[in-house]
């Protein structure tokens, strides 16, 4: 169900920015650590979009793979690779979040007054 207060955010986003002209595509950077079901996200924001300047648009995501970095030694890696750590496997540290957090509309593209798809 999270993904419906997702959608709804990401369908009120592209609707200010729309400036009242149809939306025919919505591009997404999604993080692996946000926790969202990308068939989840795509089924609500249908779902969300009905009846709004989005209803029709395609929601594409682009997935991004979680990095993590070690603030002692800089080693960096997937912490979903192998055993699932978030501590350095060089030194034991504590890693910081480099990639994976992600949750933008990247862009959005809409119809011009002649039905042509703009980018924004």
């Amino acid at each position: 169900m999270h993904e419906l207060s997702v959608a709804r955010a990401i369908v009120d986003a592209a609707t200010r920015h729309a400036d009242g002209r149809r939306v025919k595509l919505v591009a997404l950077r999604l993080g692996s650590l946000r926790q969202v079901v990308p068939d989840s996200l795509s089924f609500y924001f249908e779902i969300v979009a009905r009846d709004t300047l989005c209803e029709g648009a395609t929601l594409e995501q682009e997935l991004v793979a979680a990095r993590l970095r070690c603030p002692a030694c800089g080693f960096e890696w997937d912490p979903s690779r192998g055993p699932v750590t978030f501590r350095c496997p060089e030194c034991a540290t504590p890693g910081e979040v480099e990639a994976g957090e992600e949750l933008e509309v990247e862009s959005i593209e809409v119809e011009d007054a002649a039905g042509a798809g703009v980018p924004q």
